[in-house]
């Protein structure tokens, strides 16, 4: 009861500020309607309810099982295992991703039904499933992450040329959007599980974290080589949104609940058949340790239901008008100045973040300290927001301005950078785009772009989620050149 209390005590701080903010927006800039400001608060609610206990579930639950599939995977100690393994495990978590969903369903209903979920969801598993199986097979035969990265990004940027300025936007979002709430505790316990086995501790450390990055890219190759043999050409889509608001404020948490606790089920239900398969075939653990486990997977999926109903019936439809009312302003630098605000405050209330930066903490044994890695992402993340409403504001400014530039000088510090922080860097770019950000964030950035007059709601709506993936590879890496000129002032190698 203890832990869940810290859980909750954290949570709540971290979801408090996103609260205020709006609140304050609501009673100086813009007025929105009392309906969707009680529907906010008692959203936030179910996102401090919800949050505290998937915490809970994932540490007891989740992460036992990556890390014993990890270490079973790693003692099979054949290649073909462990790329069978990690096919099925990458395709079948993906799948089940809730953010992967939101951001699918998005697409699906921007771009009137041309771009339907199913396809979105199927293709971007396909992608992760293939990248998470050459993940696997770095760990165990320890390539260098930063070879592999700069072989991955620069086949990204080839393919790239031939894809259209929409789905380049949509590709790079489901990649950011794919490494959400679920899939990042099972990978990262994966990585951990198969590193761990190594005899040197040194590349144990550095290997237990990488493989989220690497199974991200997959969906942005997959999305983008979708796009180049299926000829879509030109898309146009709108927000559909007459921006006339629902009085009821019970009615939208009871329509989402039921699909959502459906969507959560099915999304947990491949981890529980693999789980239950192996406990029978190889983990055997004691009956104290199997409930324990089978009790966090219950937590799991109560405490994503009530995080995930909170965020669209109460988070959604305010974040799209917020943005839509502030971008009506005449003064075009509060968008800017709100954006970079309500990135560094979303980012605290990230579910995927708070496993990430615990396991950095204890990996590294303390050395890197997780609040130090939390301030680091949320500059990232609010600079990523920021440059995102200027890229709606100024006509001229294309993704692949910011992409291009920013993916190469990522690449080049892997090179410079310590390399325990170039893993921790990538993995921390997908973890940044989670639900807070695939649902509150999207929906303020489509909001901005539906009112300012000359922008897409296609292309520039969407490319927010991969600015969200890219500005934290850079900022973590200049964390750990900074952790690098300390340590040899400190005599430390």
């Amino acid at each position: 009861m203890g832990v869940l209390w810290s859980k909750f005590s954290e949570v709540i701080l971290s979801v408090l500020p996103i609260t205020v903010i709006v609140i304050i927006l609501n009673f100086t800039l813009t007025s929105l309607d009392i309906s969707l400001i009680i529907r906010f608060l008692i959203g936030a609610v179910f996102i401090v309810i919800g949050l505290s206990i998937f915490l809970f579930g994932v540490d007891i639950g989740i992460t036992p099982i990556g890390t014993l599939m990890g270490k079973t995977v790693a003692k099979s100690n054949k290649l073909w295992i462990v790329i069978g393994a990690g096919i099925f495990l990458g395709f079948f978590i993906s799948i089940a991703e809730p953010d992967l969903h939101i951001l699918a369903g998005q697409v699906e209903m921007v771009t009137s039904g041309v771009i339907s979920k199913f396809i979105i969801v199927v293709v971007v598993s396909i992608g992760i499933a293939v990248l998470l199986a050459t993940g696997l097979v770095r760990i165990v035969y320890s390539f260098p992450l930063y070879k592999l990265l700069t072989i991955l990004y620069g086949l990204v940027f080839i393919i790239a040329l031939f894809a259209s300025r929409e789905f380049l936007a949509i590709s790079f979002d489901a990649s950011g959007a794919t490494t959400g709430a679920l899939t990042v505790p099972f990978i990262l316990a994966l990585s951990l599980g198969i590193s761990v086995l190594k005899k040197d501790s040194k590349a144990s450390e550095k290997d237990s974290f990488g493989l989220v990055a690497i199974a991200s890219i997959g969906a942005i190759i997959t999305v983008m080589l979708m796009s180049i043999f299926s000829g879509a050409e030109e898309l146009k889509g709108s927000t559909e949104q007459d921006h006339t608001i629902s009085n009821s404020i019970i009615g939208p948490f009871l329509t989402e609940f039921g699909h959502i606790a459906q969507e959560v089920l099915i999304a947990l239900l491949p981890i529980i058949v693999i789980f239950l398969l192996f406990q029978k075939i190889s983990f055997k653990l004691s009956k104290k340790s199997f409930r324990k486990v089978i009790k966090g997977l219950v937590f799991t999926f109560i405490g994503l239901v009530l995080f995930l109903v909170g965020v669209n019936a109460g988070f959604m439809d305010l974040g799209m008008e917020l943005g839509y009312s502030i971008a009506l302003l005449d003064n075009k630098v509060y968008i800017v100045v709100i954006g970079l605000i309500l990135g560094i405050v979303t980012i605290l209330a990230e579910p995927a973040v708070y496993v990430l930066t615990n396991q950095i903490e204890d990996v590294t044994s303390g050395y890197v300290n997780r609040k130090v890695v939390l301030v680091t992402l949320a500059i990232g993340v609010g600079i990523a927001i920021a440059l995102s409403m200027l890229r709606i504001l100024i006509p001229e400014l294309q993704l692949w301005h910011y992409l291009l530039p920013g993916y190469l000088l990522a690449i080049i510090l892997t090179y410079l950078t310590p390399k325990l922080f170039v893993g921790i860097a990538f993995d921390s770019g997908g973890v940044a785009s989670g639900p807070m950000t695939a649902t509150f964030i999207l929906a303020f950035t489509q909001g901005v772009a539906d009112a300012v007059e000359g922008a897409d709601v296609i292309v520039d709506g969407f490319g927010m989620i991969a600015m969200v993936a890219l500005t934290p590879l850079i900022t973590l890496q200049i964390l750990g050149l900074i952790f690098k000129a300390k340590s040899r002032k400190g005599g430390l190698s």
